[in-house]
């Protein structure tokens, strides 16, 4: 394939994200300085970056973890809006953390103002509806121990 013609492709933004969750099911959320809703961990996968090194990356910047990333959860193509371009937005499985990990979570203050443990209720009462769908199916896909593909947070495959 020419450069040229690779020039012409179209570019989407793409985000990843991890599911944390506690002992007692409930997922971790953390509430950005910048946003009027809370978001599951993640972010921005940075050029030449892979969304699976993204959200180790994130980890560490955002809560201070070194945590692996397991297994894809979801794929979430999310249409154009005014503010922003079409993207993909997926989220790994983070598994349980511990006690211990959880005791060392230190958030940046210029980016996260808090983080929380939230059940399915709280967690819709704090998203975006958007988002609030993608981490139940997320939440879903980890228990049925399988992989779905959303369209604007939908389920379609």
């Amino acid at each position: 394939m020419s450069k040229d013609f690779t020039a012409t492709l179209p570019r989407k933004r793409m985000g990843a994200g991890v599911l944390l969750s506690d002992d007692r099911g409930r997922v971790l959320l953390v509430e950005p300085t910048y946003k009027d809703y809370w978001e599951i961990p993640g972010g921005a996968v940075e050029a030449d970056e892979s969304p699976y090194t993204a959200v180790g990356r994130e980890l560490k910047e955002e809560l201070g973890l070194v945590v692996q990333p397991g297994r894809l959860l979801v794929t979430d193509w999310v249409p154009p809006r005014p503010e922003r371009t079409e993207g993909l937005m997926m989220v790994f499985d983070g598994g349980v953390l511990t006690p211990e990990q959880t005791a060392q979570i230190r958030l940046p203050v210029e980016e996260l103002r808090s983080w929380a443990w939230c059940t399915e209720r709280e967690a819709g009462e704090r998203l975006s509806e958007l988002l609030a769908r993608r981490i139940a199916a997320a939440v879903r896909a980890r228990a049925e121990e399988t992989v779905v593909y959303l369209e604007n947070g939908f389920f379609v495959a």
